[in-house]
């Protein structure tokens, strides 16, 4: 039998149940994965609370990333043997002992990674890398203020930003999240509750403002980024757990600024070549160990909803990976 984290009503993390089912034959072309780890995204959240972009019809799985093993593969398949550790990519399902996936959703493990860092990678990784080089075109010397940064995306970020040769400024609630982020590549910190940011990226900058600024906040905080910013900067829409901001379009017109919306997914799916590029960068710094995500908690399958409680109340620092082994405890 196989446990799956089930939505058949949408709601609070405590409204999903983990249900067994029986392992369904492959069809040709598909291949099944023992699944070791998923990792959690703020998405999985607001996919179940019925509040993403994306609605799946009930009942659903949640969660779209996961690593594993494959342990069968049905006719047609190419390119894939038995036995091979992989990355899954999903839209939503990976919150399951096993996924029956196509070999196009597959990804090798990078040789560096176990198997909950390679579950929690590509995401976060891959809409970070959209963000600063597909959209935000960041360049050495610029000026990169990461919001959220003790969070999976935010630190993704700040490691990326590093390597474009930017100036990274991190800004986080606590001292914990902000270490985290310095000994990821984070040149100056700033804690929202000690020192406004918009002042701290003025202080810092000399009154220049940020080139390039990383939200996935929202709210207010993207309104008060609006008034640190340089001339040209690029704004660049992640998210929005801390609600919806509003653009005043009189500041971006004053700085000539941009506002950009960043989907890392949706951008492949319209552009598959996009995605290939993304794909061998992110792979080769991994195994060249220039990136690495943060688990700060590998929670148990059964521990769902406490896994996703730590996303929503901020508790997490990087990410939080899902374990298909029962015995393995929770992270306090």
């Amino acid at each position: 039998m196989v446990r799956a984290v089930v939505c058949r009503s949408l709601g609070e993390p405590e409204k999903l149940r983990l249900e067994e089912f029986p392992s369904r034959p492959l069809n040709p072309g598909e291949v099944r994965v023992a699944i070791r780890a998923a990792g959690l995204n703020f998405p999985d959240v607001l996919m179940a609370a019925g509040e993403y972009q994306l609605k799946p019809e009930l009942p659903f799985t949640p969660g779209m990333e996961a690593a594993g093993d494959v342990t069968e593969i049905g006719a047609e398949v190419k390119g894939v043997v038995i036995g091979d550790k992989v990355i899954v990519k999903m839209r939503h399902g990976a919150f399951t002992d096993e996924a029956v996936v196509t070999p196009a959703q597959l990804t090798p493990m990078p040789s560096t990674f176990d198997y909950a860092e390679a579950a929690t990678y590509l995401a976060g990784h891959g809409t970070a890398y959209h963000a600063l080089i597909d959209r935000g075109r960041v360049e050495p010397g610029e000026v990169l203020l990461v919001h959220g940064a003790g969070g999976g995306t935010g630190l993704a970020a700040v490691e990326i930003g590093k390597m474009l040769g930017a100036i990274v400024i991190a800004t986080a609630s606590s001292d914990e999240k902000l270490a985290i982020a310095q000994s990821r590549g984070a040149d100056h910190l700033v804690r929202y509750d000690r020192e406004p940011f918009r002042d701290a990226v003025k202080r810092i900058t000399d009154g220049r403002g940020a080139d390039v600024v990383f939200d996935p906040v929202g709210g207010q905080v993207f309104e008060d980024s609006m008034r640190c910013i340089a001339w040209g900067a690029r704004l660049l829409v992640i998210g929005f757990t801390g609600g919806i901001g509003s653009a005043r379009t009189n500041l971006l017109l004053i700085k000539g600024a941009s506002v950009l919306g960043v989907r890392a997914g949706e951008a492949v799916r319209k552009n598959p070549a996009l995605g290939q590029v993304r794909l061998k960068a992110l792979l080769q710094w991994a195994e060249q160990g220039k990136l690495r995500p943060n688990i700060s908690h590998r929670v148990p399958l059964q521990d769902y909803a406490k896994a996703m409680r730590l996303l929503i109340d901020r508790k997490a620092i990087g990410r939080v990976a899902l374990t298909m082994d029962c015995s393995v405890p929770m992270n306090p």
